[in-house]
């Protein structure tokens, strides 16, 4: 080369020890055999963030307040909206244990406690359940929804509250800098960085401030700015609450799921409008006058403008007109013998034929409902439906839908609105419903029965889960657990015994059989009691007992 620049080399070198448990380092440059290799922390992709100034507020990319005009026009989008509102927190916030676990501890006990009480007292003017109805609701109108959440001096959140007018709310990109967080899972505490939002409310004039849920850092409410920024102490009263966000998509504002059937939505509207224009103003010629031979009188002229002036509304629905013709050869029509002819041709039945874009709106109502991939039963339209492919349709629809979003909507609850109370055995879970069928059921007790397997406790277990009814204990003893096809043939051959070889159910074990009856009996539980009855019978006659 002309020069004796040094031409930079980058290379990999693999340090091997004779320990052959010890780790290979590996190197990315020669002349740093010494250094390690150094990875970031945190995240380092591209995004439109990166390309936009983050202090500056986003704006919505579409009208927030329109999306929620369609809504409420809609014939379709509110049905839709309902069921996914129902079926998704309609069903209460229960607690439940992360795992089976063999014994339930003090601790284990005290935990259940707690989080119980703080999902009672998450909201002290409605229901948690209602709090995340509303979520769901403007989630699916908006594509986001937003609740505020206060927290105690000891930093625990202890109430959620539903942020209502939801285009209100203004958002920034993730701002720098990268702040430690710590995150707590499964007993232990992990270390993370993120970048933070900051939000802002504007109604009629006043503008109040939020920062993103999570935040460590004290903000201002009434400008925006952190302590850090600002250096002047903040007073209790004026520090931000934070903004927790339940959003559709990834991106700032959500995603709306049936923006593509807009024009689909607006297009149902107006027909409706046209329908509702037609039975109160008649705008369409409803039929047509021919006049053949002759033409109409002056008179008869007037007459027709004036009625088809007067002819809207209710008045005009039976009210008729008389018309008279003269020939062409100006004579009246009863001297001349080419009398004119008037003809009527009906236009209504043309415009109902298809009852003005009822074919339209129905296939608008099938694709907006495609968007929630919901099937008629869950929206009103049930003519097509039997018991067989409605419980299809329920269990699809919840495997497919609704269980997913529950599990998301839990997990946001767990692992980010109360992850702060470092909960180890305890989480909560949004409930869903019992969909099961009988049929399948009573298949599967028969198929069991056949092949021997059915014993009183599985029978009593099945009979209460299917029921719905807590508090099912197994007998006692080991007979319980014995399958009643053994029993059963194991009576019959002590029939082919001597009485005296004849060893029947002894009366103990029917003893308990009586007072798990009983304690059904006092449980109001029927169908319990008439399930258990046949048990007892069944038993008493394999044992040779009246």
């Amino acid at each position: 080369m002309a020069n004796n620049k040094h031409s930079p080399s980058v290379g990999v070198k693999i340090i091997k020890s004779d320990d052959k448990s010890a780790p290979l380092s590996v190197f990315t440059d020669r002349k740093s055999a010494e250094k390690s290799v150094e990875k970031s922390d945190k995240s380092e992709q591209l995004s439109r963030d990166n390309s936009s100034n983050a202090s500056e507020w986003i704006s919505h990319p579409v009208d927030m307040r329109g999306l929620k005009e369609l809504v409420d026009d809609s014939t379709i989008l509110p049905q839709c909206i309902k069921a996914y509102k129902n079926n998704i927190a309609g069903f209460g916030l229960s607690v439940h244990y992360m795992s089976d676990y063999d014994e339930e501890t003090e601790e284990m006990k005290a935990e259940w406690t707690q989080l119980e009480e703080i999902i009672n007292l998450l909201n002290m003017d409605i229901m948690a359940k209602e709090v995340f109805e509303n979520v769901i609701r403007d989630r699916e109108t908006y594509g986001i929804a937003y609740c505020e959440v206060i927290r105690d001096f000891s930093g625990n959140v202890v109430q959620l509250e539903f942020i209502i007018d939801t285009p209100s709310i203004d958002m920034t990109y993730p701002l720098e800098p990268y702040m430690d967080v710590e995150y707590y899972y499964k007993g232990k505490t992990v270390a993370r960085k993120k970048k933070f939002r900051k939000f802002r409310q504007q109604i009629a004039g006043k503008t109040v401030y939020f920062k993103e849920f999570g935040d460590p850092r004290i903000m201002d409410k009434r400008t925006g700015t952190y302590l850090e920024d600002e250096g002047a102490p903040v007073e209790y009263d004026n520090q931000a609450n934070e903004i927790i966000e339940f959003r559709i998509g990834s991106m700032p504002y959500g995603e709306v799921r049936w923006i593509g059937q807009v024009l689909t939505v607006d297009g149902n509207r107006r027909a409706e409008v046209l329908n509702n224009n037609y039975f109160r103003e008649g705008r369409h010629t409803p039929l047509m006058i021919v006049v053949k031979g002759g033409t109409l009188s002056n008179e008869s002229f007037d007459k027709l403008k004036n009625y088809m002036a007067e002819i809207k509304g209710e008045n005009g629905q039976h009210a008729f007109v008389v018309l008279e013709t003269e020939s062409n050869e100006n004579s009246t029509a009863l001297q001349d013998e080419k009398q004119a002819d008037i003809e009527i041709k009906d236009l209504a039945s043309i415009l109902q034929k298809d009852e003005l874009f009822q074919e339209y709106q129905e296939n608008g109502r099938k694709k907006t409902q495609s968007a929630f991939l919901l099937p008629d039963l869950y929206v009103g339209y049930t003519t097509d439906f039997n018991r067989a492919t409605a419980q299809t349709a329920m269990e699809v629809t919840e495997k497919q839908v609704f269980q997913p979003e529950r599990t998301s909507l839990a997990w946001t609850v767990n692992n980010r609105l109360l992850n702060g109370y470092c909960f180890r055995y305890v989480e909560a879970k949004f409930d869903d419903p019992d969909i099961t069928n009988p049929d399948d059921i009573q298949k599967i007790l028969n198929i069991t029965e056949r092949a021997g397997g059915l014993t009183p406790n599985l029978a009593k277990e099945i009979t209460y889960n299917t029921l719905g009814k807590d508090g099912c204990e197994d007998y006692e003893g080991d007979w319980g657990d014995t399958p009643l096809q053994y029993v059963k043939a194991s009576s019959e051959k002590q029939m082919e015994e001597p009485a005296y070889q004849k060893n029947p159910i002894s009366s103990e074990k029917l003893k308990q059989v009586d007072e798990q009856i009983q304690k059904a009996h006092d449980n109001h539980d029927v169908e319990v009691v008439a399930v258990m009855k046949e048990v007892r019978k069944m038993l008493a006659e394999m044992g040779g007992v009246a």
